[in-house]
C-alpha cells in the first residue's frame, strides 16, 4: 500500500516578507513559488514573532555597538573587581553585622533578585559574603515584614519585642535604678506596667547582651600613710 501523504514545501519568510511590502508576487513566482501562494500572501497579515533588534542591523551599526559594549564591560569589570577586593580586605562581611532595619534587608533581597537573572545565586552570595542560610532566612521572614531579629514572632509569639528589648537594657544600665537587683528590677517593671517579664529572663539579656550595671563606691578609700609606731602603746 502506497503513502499518500504530501510534502508541503516550505519558504523562507524573508521572501514572503519581500512579496508583502512590494506586493508583486513576481519576485515569488520567479523562484517557483506556485502563483496561488504567493496571492495568499498578500491577503494574509503578517503574524507577530518573537525577534531580536539587532537582526535589522548593519555592519557598521553592529561593530558600533560591539566596540561600546567591550568599553562598558571593562568599566564593569573594573568596579567589580574594587567590590570584590574591598570587603575582603577590610574584612567586612554580612555574617558578622546587623542590619539596622527591615527596610535595608528588604532593598538588599530585592537587589539579590534583580542580580538572579544574570549571575547564578551562588555567586551572588560569595560577592556579598552572605551565608545562604541566612539568606533563605531573611526570604521566609520577608513577608513578616520584620527588622533583623533573631527569628520571626509567626513561628515564636512570646518573642520579646525590639521596644521591649531596650526598654529592659534602659533600666538596666540606668543610674536611677543601680541600687535595685535585677529581679527587683523585673517586678518594679511590672508594676510599672512597662514590661511583663520573668526575672530569669532579664538575667538571661543581661548574659547575652553583657550589660553592665552602673556601679557607685560608697565607702571612702582607706588610708594607705598614716601615723607609724614601731610597738603597741608607742603612739
Amino acid at each position: 500500500m502506497t503513502s499518500t501523504t504530501r510534502t508541503l514545501r516550505k519558504y523562507d519568510h524573508r521572501l514572503r516578507d519581500l512579496v508583502q511590502s512590494t506586493g508583486d508576487i513576481g519576485h515569488a513566482e520567479r523562484r517557483g513559488v506556485p502563483r496561488s501562494t504567493a496571492r495568499g500572501w498578500l491577503s494574509s497579515t503578517r503574524a507577530e514573532v518573537v525577534t531580536l533588534d539587532s537582526v535589522d542591523m548593519d555592519v557598521v551599526a553592529l561593530q558600533q555597538e560591539a566596540l561600546a559594549l567591550r568599553a562598558r564591560v571593562e568599566r564593569l569589570v573594573a568596579l567589580l573587581r574594587l567590590v570584590v577586593v574591598l570587603p575582603r580586605v577590610s574584612g567586612f562581611s554580612l555574617a558578622c553585622a546587623r542590619l539596622s532595619d527591615g527596610a535595608t534587608k528588604i532593598s538588599l533581597l530585592r537587589e539579590i533578585e534583580r542580580s538572579r537573572s544574570t549571575l547564578p545565586l551562588r555567586t551572588v552570595l560569595r560577592v556579598l559574603r552572605l551565608s545562604s542560610s541566612r539568606y533563605h532566612t531573611w526570604k521566609r521572614e520577608d513577608e513578616c515584614g520584620l527588622d533583623d531579629m533573631r527569628s520571626c514572632p509567626r513561628s515564636s509569639p512570646q518573642q520579646l519585642t525590639r521596644a521591649e528589648v531596650e526598654t529592659i537594657r534602659g533600666m538596666v544600665t540606668s543610674e536611677e535604678y543601680r541600687h535595685e537587683p535585677t529581679g527587683t528590677l523585673a517586678l518594679l517593671a511590672q508594676r510599672l506596667g512597662k514590661v511583663f517579664v520573668s526575672a530569669a529572663t532579664w538575667q538571661k539579656l543581661v548574659r547575652l547582651y553583657k550589660w553592665r550595671r552602673p556601679r557607685l563606691r560608697v565607702h571612702p578609700f582607706k588610708p594607705k600613710d598614716g601615723i607609724r609606731s614601731p610597738a603597741p602603746n608607742k603612739i
